[in-house]
């Protein structure tokens, strides 16, 4: 009832300490950049959507993502099997089979920085939004509720002194 009354701007409303709405303020938009943040890293290092959506699934039935072979292992592995077709020995083999080691070092390194950055860095922005978002919004709605039953038991208190005077004033 308060809630609707302060809405249609028919009850007074118990402003917050303008620190502490500077605080909830940066707290919305740090959840907001955070969440963008989340997703466009996750876009960097999985581009693949149905991909994202597996490993998503994964995690949530907290079972180990199956490990994939990156596009650089990939080519690597088809470098060496076309060298091995031409011939180690031919100067196209002799090449294929050096791209292709090199190609599959840069597949390793892709693999281990996709790895790193998950840890390192996703890790603790999805502990944050999992976490401390979450007690933060818990602790915002409580507030909000305690401010409410404030502003209905001073608006309670205001129409009791109200008919309090009126009574006193009528013989």
């Amino acid at each position: 009832l308060q809630f609707t009354e302060e809405k249609l701007g028919q009850a007074e409303k118990t402003e917050l300490d303008a620190h502490f709405e500077n605080l909830l303020a940066r707290a919305d938009c740090t959840k907001n950049w955070t969440e963008k943040i989340l997703r466009q890293t996750e876009v960097l290092l999985q581009p693949n959507p149905s991909a994202r959506v597996e490993e998503f699934l994964y995690e949530k039935l907290d079972r180990k993502v199956p490990s994939r072979v990156t596009n650089g292992e990939l080519l690597a592995q088809y470098m060496t099997e076309a060298a091995n077709d031409f011939g180690p020995g031919t100067p196209y083999g002799k090449t294929l089979i050096k791209v292709g080691e090199t190609q599959r070092r840069l597949g390793a390194a892709e693999r281990e920085f996709i790895h790193s950055a998950s840890i390192n860095f996703l890790t603790p922005l999805r502990n944050f939004l999992e976490g401390d978002w979450r007690t933060i919004s818990k602790e915002r709605r409580i507030l909000q509720n305690r401010r409410l039953d404030l502003d209905a038991c001073k608006a309670r208190l205001k129409k009791a002194k109200a008919a309090e005077a009126k009574a006193a004033v009528t013989p």
